[in-house]
């Protein structure tokens, strides 16, 4: 993934039944829509580091492996219809979470708890034109090759289409905008105890014919 920064990164909240189950959470009845800062996207192999900020209150930095969307040409009032034209390409996601920051730190508002440095590793895309049905992928996630997440795009509460569709209502989607489409069931604050991402772990996602990410996790050297 190229250091150019995408100018947005919209994501999508409890797009996945078991997820929204897993967290404690309501089924959406419309997308729920936040922003990471762009300025938070790495590329494949290179690391996920954990801040101090992040040690507040205790461990919470989680992993959600997801689909992401990139948008080809500017997008506003879209159709559903035609929604899938507007897009460029496909890449794998890690939507890395401070769950502490994203639930409890920040009033509420998710963006600061899923903003931090190196909170957005992406895959090179691939070209949309060889993805014949983003809803019917594969997604595998696995840290330290244990297997946390396995489950098919099929499973997403709305699909890519009507998340296009809908974010380009009255807002102009710029090309290069990435729109991370939701994380299944999996994801380590679920857990009996909880499994949050630490220094020496390796983060891993598959996508059936989009890719894979790979990432090793490192904490800051500075304090």
């Amino acid at each position: 993934m190229s250091r150019l920064f995408p100018p947005a990164v919209f994501a999508i909240g409890r797009n996945y039944a078991d997820h929204a189950r897993e967290m404690k959470g309501d089924l959406p009845e419309r997308p729920m829509v936040f922003m990471k800062n762009p300025a938070s996207v790495i590329g494949t192999e290179q690391p996920i580091i954990l801040p101090p900020i992040c040690d507040e209150p205790e461990e919470q930095v989680d992993y959600e492996g997801e689909l992401a969307v990139v948008i080809g040409r500017a997008a506003k009032d879209v159709a559903v219809e035609d929604a899938l034209d507007f897009i460029r390409g496909y890449a794998v996601a890690n939507d890395v979470s401070a769950r502490w920051w994203q639930k409890q730190g920040s009033g509420g508002q998710f963006c600061r708890g899923k903003s931090f440095d190196t909170f957005c590793p992406m895959s090179d895309p691939v070209s949309a034109s060889t993805v014949p049905d983003p809803q019917a992928l594969r997604l595998t996630t696995r840290l330290n090759d244990e297997v946390m997440q396995d489950a098919t795009t099929a499973e997403m509460i709305f699909p890519i289409a009507t998340l296009v569709a809908e974010l380009s209502r009255g807002t102009t989607l710029l090309p290069g905008t990435v729109i991370l489409t939701g994380t299944p069931s999996g994801v380590g604050m679920a857990r009996t105890p909880p499994r949050y991402l630490r220094e020496g772990d390796v983060i891993e996602i598959t996508i059936e014919g989009v890719g894979s990410l790979r990432n090793p996790v490192t904490r800051s050297q500075y304090w």
